[in-house]
C-alpha cells in the first residue's frame, strides 16, 4: 500500500479552490490548520483563516498575493463533483498531517519521560473529520427516535423505586452519576448498595476503589449480600461462603479491584481491557470509588488545585462511560461548609462547581450517627440532566449490622417502622364512619336522662383530681409531639 504524498501543487490547488468557493471553506472549517501546510504556502494558509475570522469573507487573490507573495490562480468550470472530491481529499490531507506531526510531538514526549497526554494526542488525530452527520430529524419518526433512547441510552433501575421515580425510570447507560457526601457518610456504601441491586438484575460491574482494600469491600459486600453482620460471619465463615455462592449463580459477575490513589483513567481503561481480554465478560457497569482520588490525563496539574483536577477528571470519566457505553456511578467530598446544613447545594461540593456541570446526576448523602442507628438515609437530587427531581429528597432503610441499603417505598407503613404523623392520621381519614341504628330512622334518638338513683356525672369531683379526658388528650399531645420529632 502507498501513501499518498501531497505535493506543494496539490495543496495550492486547495488553497485556490478554497478562495474560489466559500462553501466549501465553511464545511471544512471544523478541520482546517494552516499548520498542515508546507511552508512555502503557510503564509498564505494563514492569512484566509485570520481574514475571514476578522471580516467575515475570505480574501481575494490579488489580497493574498500583495500580503504574502504567494500567488494563486482561480480555477475554471468547478462544479459539485470537483468541489465533493475536495472535500474527500482536504479531509484525507488533514488526517494525514495532524497524525505526522501528532506522532513527532509523541516522540518528544515520550524521550522526556511524558506518557500520560501522548493516547489522547494520536487518539484526537485520528479522530478528525468533517462534520457530516446532521444530527436527529426531530419530526420525522418520533417513535423510532424516543425507542432509540430508552433502548440504546439506558434507563436501569438503580433498585430503589423512589429514586427511580425521581429519575423517571433510574439511571442511563454513558452518563456520570455522583454522590456527594462528608467523610463517613457512607459513599462507598451507597455505591456498594447500588452495584448489589445491579447484580439481582443480572448485570455484571467492576468496582474500582482507590481508598479501600479488595478485601474489606468485599467483605462489607458478603455481609449486604447475607444479611449478616461482619461479626458474625467471623464466626462462620463457612455458611457465609455457602450464601455468597448460591446468590452468585443468580447473580451477574462482579469484580473488585483495588487501584493506587492517583490513579488515572488510563490505569483504569487498562485494567479493564486487561479484565475482558482474560475473562471474556462484558462490563454494564463501573463504580470508581472515588472520583476525589483520581488524577487527569489529558492535562499536568497539581492535586492542590481541585478546581482544575475534578473538571478534567470528571470529563474523562464521563467520556469513558459514552465509549464504553456503560454505567457509571462514583462519589466526591463534601466541604466543611456543608457540615450540619439541613439542605446541600453545589457551593458545598469539594472542588466546587467544575465536577457538577460535567455530571449528569449529583446527589447528596444526608446521615449521621444518629440517623444510622435508626436505620435511616435520605438522598437529595442535587442536580439532574434528565428529570425534574432537583431538590427532591427521598428516605431509606439502613440496616446498621448488614450494612444493606433498601427502599421503603412510599407508603411508610409498609416499612416495618414505627408511624409517623401522616400514617396515623390517614388511618383516622380511613376509619369507617358509625352506622344509624336503625334502616328506618337513620335519625339519632332523643337523648333522655335516666331517672332514678345518683349518676357519675351528679357527684363533686374530689379537689386536686384531673380529668380523664384531659389526661388522655395530654397523653396524645405528646405522643404526637414525640413522632414528629422522630421524623
Amino acid at each position: 500500500m502507498t501513501i499518498k504524498e501531497y505535493s506543494i501543487d496539490l495543496q495550492k490547488l486547495f488553497l485556490e479552490m478554497i478562495v474560489q468557493d466559500a462553501q466549501s471553506f465553511v464545511r471544512i472549517s471544523n478541520i482546517y490548520n494552516p499548520e498542515n501546510f508546507d511552508r512555502s504556502v503557510r503564509s498564505a494558509a494563514e492569512f484566509i483563516k485570520t481574514h475571514s475570522n476578522e471580516y467575515k469573507t475570505l480574501p481575494t487573490y490579488e489580497q493574498i498575493k500583495a500580503v504574502t507573495g504567494v500567488e494563486l490562480k482561480a480555477v475554471p468550470e468547478l462544479n459539485e463533483s470537483h468541489n465533493e472530491w475536495f472535500l474527500q481529499e482536504f479531509e484525507q490531507f488533514t488526517k494525514r498531517q495532524e497524525l505526522e506531526r501528532a506522532i513527532l510531538k509523541a516522540a518528544d514526549m515520550l524521550e522526556k519521560g511524558d506518557f500520560d497526554p501522548v493516547e489522547k494526542l494520536i487518539k484526537d488525530a485520528v479522530q478528525i473529520s468533517l462534520q457530516k452527520d446532521l444530527g436527529t430529524d426531530y419530526f420525522a419518526n418520533p417513535a423510532e427516535r424516543i425507542n432509540k433512547y430508552f433502548n440504546n441510552g439506558g434507563q436501569v433501575s438503580t433498585g430503589w423505586p423512589q429514586l427511580d421515580r425521581l429519575l423517571y425510570g433510574g439511571f442511563s447507560r454513558g452518563e456520570l452519576n455522583i454522590f456527594a457526601g462528608g467523610s463517613g457518610s457512607g459513599k462507598s456504601l451507597v455505591m456498594m448498595n447500588i452495584a448489589l441491586n445491579w447484580l439481582a438484575q443480572g448485570l455484571s460491574g467492576v468496582y474500582i476503589s482507590l481508598e479501600l482494600s479488595e478485601e474489606l469491600c468485599s467483605l462489607r459486600t458478603d455481609a449486604m449480600l447475607t444479611s449478616t453482620s461482619t461479626k458474625e460471619i467471623r464466626k462462620d465463615i463457612e455458611s457465609t461462603s455457602l450464601k455468597v455462592s448460591i446468590a452468585g449463580k443468580k447473580a451477574g459477575t462482579y469484580q473488585v479491584k483495588a487501584l493506587p490513589a492517583q490513579s488515572n483513567i488510563n490505569d483504569v481503561r487498562a485494567y479493564l481491557k486487561e479484565y475482558q481480554i482474560q475473562t471474556g465478560r462484558k462490563v454494564d457497569f463501573m463504580m470508581i470509588d472515588y472520583l476525589d482520588l483520581l488524577m487527569p490525563v489529558s492535562a499536568k496539574v497539581s492535586p492542590n488545585d481541585l478546581f482544575v483536577k475534578d473538571k478534567y477528571v470528571s470529563e474523562e470519566l464521563r467520556n469513558l462511560a459514552k465509549e464504553l457505553g456503560i454505567l457509571m456511578v462514583t462519589a466526591s467530598q463534601l466541604n466543611r461548609s456543608a457540615v450540619d446544613e439541613p439542605e446541600f447545594d453545589h457551593s458545598h461540593i469539594s472542588g466546587g462547581i467544575s465536577k457538577i456541570n460535567t455530571a449528569d446526576n449529583v446527589f447528596g448523602i444526608f446521615t449521621s450517627r444518629h440517623l444510622r442507628e435508626k436505620g435511616k438515609y435520605q438522598i437529595q437530587c442535587m442536580k439532574s440532566r434528565s428529570s425534574t427531581g432537583v431538590g427532591q429528597k427521598i428516605d431509606l432503610d439502613y440496616n446498621l449490622e448488614t450494612m444493606r441499603i433498601t427502599d421503603p417505598g412510599i407508603d411508610a407503613d409498609s416499612s416495618g417502622g414505627p408511624p409517623n404523623v401522616s400514617s396515623i392520621m390517614n388511618q383516622i381519614k380511613r376509619a369507617p364512619a358509625t352506622t344509624a341504628p336503625s334502616d328506618t330512622d337513620s335519625s339519632p334518638p332523643a337523648w333522655k336522662r335516666p331517672e332514678g338513683g345518683t349518676h357519675a356525672w351528679d357527684k363533686p369531683m374530689a379537689t386536686g383530681s384531673t380529668p380523664k379526658a384531659e389526661v388522655q388528650s395530654t397523653k396524645l399531645k405528646a405522643m404526637i409531639a414525640g413522632l414528629r420529632k422522630s421524623e
